[in-house]
């Protein structure tokens, strides 16, 4: 299938298709003519992507395993990636370091709407 067929199928737009090939997300086929050829393995490889990318892992991390999802509409892990639970828990962690900064960047925030609030 063609790049315009796989965005169809995924709801991911051609530009975005061709971002997730640079970052080595995705590796078509390429034809004679230049064009890409994706298969079926590609549509599960996007909505993987996807769902990896809204629980907040970077391409640079999905890039490291993504060969270890699988299926189609769950992402099952196989026992032989042993690395994989390593990443994620890796990369919770950095999440959650993100979290309480922005939580405490938002209470210094408050502070500083309230005080100027009250000197109105």
């Amino acid at each position: 299938m063609r790049i315009g067929d796989l965005a169809h199928k995924t709801g991911v737009n051609r530009r975005l298709l061709r971002y997730y090939e640079e970052q080595g997300l995705l590796r078509p086929v390429r034809l004679d003519n230049g064009y890409r050829e994706y298969t079926e393995a590609d549509v599960a490889a996007v909505r993987h992507i996807r769902a990896l990318l809204a629980a907040g892992l970077s391409t640079a991390v999905i890039a490291r395993v993504l060969h270890c999802v699988h299926g189609d509409d769950e992402l099952m892990v196989p026992a032989g990636c042993p690395t994989f639970i390593d990443d994620l828990r890796r990369e919770r962690a950095h999440l959650a370091k993100m979290i309480s900064q922005l939580q405490s960047s938002q209470g210094v925030l408050d502070s500083i709407l309230d005080a100027a609030l009250h000197t109105n």
